[in-house]
């Protein structure tokens, strides 16, 4: 089944500065000013490969610039390195430690790496030129696997108690620790734990078919020579789906530009399958939506109330998503879609795709200032989805609609790197 090696990892040297001056986010989540931000304290930071400003063409002439100058340099032994993230949420500490390696790129339909979201043709073009001009991995994808008997997870921290060769607090105040693991003997065993299992893709989805169209490339212009060439394989974070650290954020909607919006046909609408209830004061709304063993989700439009939205029954659920499995018709995200967003409103896939009508944020407050500014009509607010749900969706070989999660952290960007190959010399 499930492929997994050790890497010779590409890494900054000590002479590029200090490592937490070199990191930054995902690049899908860093505004301009932050680019600028990151690079006005290291003009060396990741984030001038990962999201260049210009042409994707100065992504490459930059790497090889700083290979040469040996500010980045491949670790002399092929290694995993277990990687942890501490953080705190709601005053709670939490950790979760996985590790990064390379597995073997399989197309979906084998049923060995699962998807569990839709993707934007847009961001997978954006991704494909980078590959295109560097020939590397600057973020790993973020995967999940079932670890019933806690067999790895022992083994990851068996191999690191030690110190962390690397550690550092991030501005947003989570923790990042890294540990090289080169044992042969721990690698193997690694190695054959993998092979009987399935890995469920968490974030990462863009990129990770985006190798496997870069990997397609290579081999139809002869440069891929054999199964162990690096470009059938890609950087990935494996952590366990019984990490107790896991933490998954819900992510809103908000419906902006829509042409005689009616907040009270709307409600007219909802009231075949929800049961509708306004509820006074926003600050209750965390709370009722966490309570209860129905599904609901709220609705705000405006002022100091919110409508609560309770489903009638699952049957209704059911009947709007004909041929749609139980796993993937019941979660929140796709009541929404089914049931109020695509009937009610008029905005389907087509048009989430665009981003026409169909914006998203991970913050209430976001969410709610959004309506009360003017900028969109309305916000739908949702619970998160589970672990355990996204990994039934993806096991009935499904996917959710686009930003149906998010999990938190993310993986930060440039500890570790995947140099597939040099650039072929045009």
């Amino acid at each position: 089944m499930a492929e997994i090696k050790p890497f010779r990892a590409l890494r900054f040297a000590p002479a590029a500065g200090p490592i937490d001056e070199l990191c930054c986010p995902p690049y899908d989540i860093i505004s301009p000013e932050q680019r600028r931000g990151y690079l006005s304290k290291n003009l060396h930071n990741i984030v001038r490969l990962e999201l260049p400003d210009g042409c994707y063409r100065d992504a490459g002439s930059n790497l090889r610039q700083l290979i040469e100058r040996h500010l980045l340099a491949e670790d002399e032994r092929p290694g995993i390195y277990i990687y942890e993230e501490e953080f705190s949420l709601d005053g709670v500490v939490r950790r979760v430690k996985g590790f990064l390696c390379l597995t073997r790129l399989e197309e979906f339909e084998r049923g060995i790496v699962l998807p569990h979201e839709e993707t934007l043709s847009k961001a997978k073009d954006d991704r494909f030129q980078l590959m295109s001009e560097t020939f590397c991995n600057f973020s790993p994808i973020y995967s999940l696997y079932f670890d019933e008997g806690l067999e790895t997870s022992r083994l990851i921290d068996a191999l690191s108690a030690g110190a962390p060769q690397i550690a550092f607090v991030d501005e947003a105040g989570v923790t990042h620790r890294l540990w090289p693991v080169y044992d042969e003997a721990a690698l193997r065993a690694l190695e054959a734990q993998f092979a009987p299992r399935k890995l469920y893709i968490a974030d990462g989805h863009h990129r990770y078919e985006t190798a496997l169209r870069f990997r397609d490339e290579l081999r139809e212009r002869g440069l891929v020579d054999g199964p162990d060439h690096k470009a059938n394989f890609v950087m990935m974070h494996l952590t366990a789906m019984e990490n107790p650290g896991l933490v998954v954020l819900p992510t809103h909607r908000l419906c902006r530009g829509l042409d005689g919006f009616d907040e009270q046909r709307l409600l007219r609408g909802l009231e075949h399958a929800f049961v509708t209830e306004k509820k006074a004061g926003l600050d209750t709304l965390e709370r009722e939506l966490a309570a209860g063993d129905r599904k609901c989700l709220a609705l705000y439009t405006g002022g100091d109330s919110y409508v609560k939205l309770t489903l009638r029954d699952e049957s209704f659920a059911r009947e709007a998503a004909p041929g749609m499995s139980g796993a993937l018709c019941m979660l929140d995200v796709s009541i929404l879609h089914n049931l109020i967003l695509e009937p009610l409103l008029g905005i389907d896939k087509a048009n989430m795709a665009a981003q026409k009508n169909l914006i998203y944020t991970r913050s209430i407050r976001e969410a709610i200032e959004s309506v009360q500014n003017g900028s969109c009509n309305a916000a739908f607010l949702l619970n998160a989805t589970r672990v355990d749900e996204i990994a039934a969706v993806a096991s009935a070989g499904e996917k959710m609609p686009q930003k149906s999660t998010y999990f938190y952290p993310k993986l930060i960007t440039g500890l570790v790197m995947n140099k597939i190959m040099d650039a072929p010399q045009e």
